[in-house]
């Protein structure tokens, strides 16, 4: 099922890379960037929830978008991030943490299957989380301005990146300590 209409939504995520990267080289104004880079982020961003809820809805579930959707998400939060660290409003230790972290609990959860204990390492609500306060970081620190004219979202953008951080390093923690016991178990 590489081309369902949800499949579709999730492969706009991976496309949406070089677009949302390449705002931040147009010849315009700062702010103008900013914001164009921002709506575009949470535009794809929000085919997160709507390419599950209308692969559910449509009976459109399959293997492949299983593996694409995550996949999909990671490449859009490191993207974002590493444009973030380059335009100095994200810390490179924080990108490093959430980085990593994907990369680390992706390989878990590979070799994890391999050994046929996958469920030890499903998604759990902290993952979940995690991933929403990053949601929220990412665009705040795009915009990088005033919203309303009240709210500073670089301020809270750098508040809410930092715990996204907290909680990357949370989750990891708890995905490792559900996986050691199957990780011993096949150490012998």
């Amino acid at each position: 099922m590489f081309w369902t209409l949800p499949t579709i939504m999730t492969w706009t995520r991976i496309v949406a890379i070089p677009l949302i990267v390449g705002v931040f080289y147009l010849p315009m104004a700062e702010p103008m960037r900013n914001l164009i880079a921002t709506v575009m982020f949470i535009v794809f961003a929000a085919t997160d929830w709507l390419d599950g809820y209308l692969a559910r809805k449509l009976n459109q579930t399959s293997a492949f978008g299983a593996f694409l959707d995550p996949v999909a998400d990671k490449f859009l939060v490191c993207a974002a991030l590493l444009v973030l660290v380059h335009l100095q409003r994200a810390d490179v230790f924080v990108a490093l943490i959430i980085i990593g972290r994907e990369i680390a609990i992706s390989a878990l959860r590979e070799w994890m299957a391999r050994i046929g204990a996958g469920k030890s390492v499903a998604v759990h609500m902290i993952g979940k989380v995690k991933t929403t306060v990053q949601m929220i970081a990412i665009p705040f620190l795009l915009y990088d301005g005033r919203l309303f004219k009240v709210i500073d979202t670089g301020l809270w953008g750098q508040w809410l990146i930092w715990i996204s951080a907290v909680l990357t390093v949370w989750s990891m923690v708890y995905y490792l300590q559900k996986a050691i016991p199957e990780i011993r178990a096949h150490s012998k």
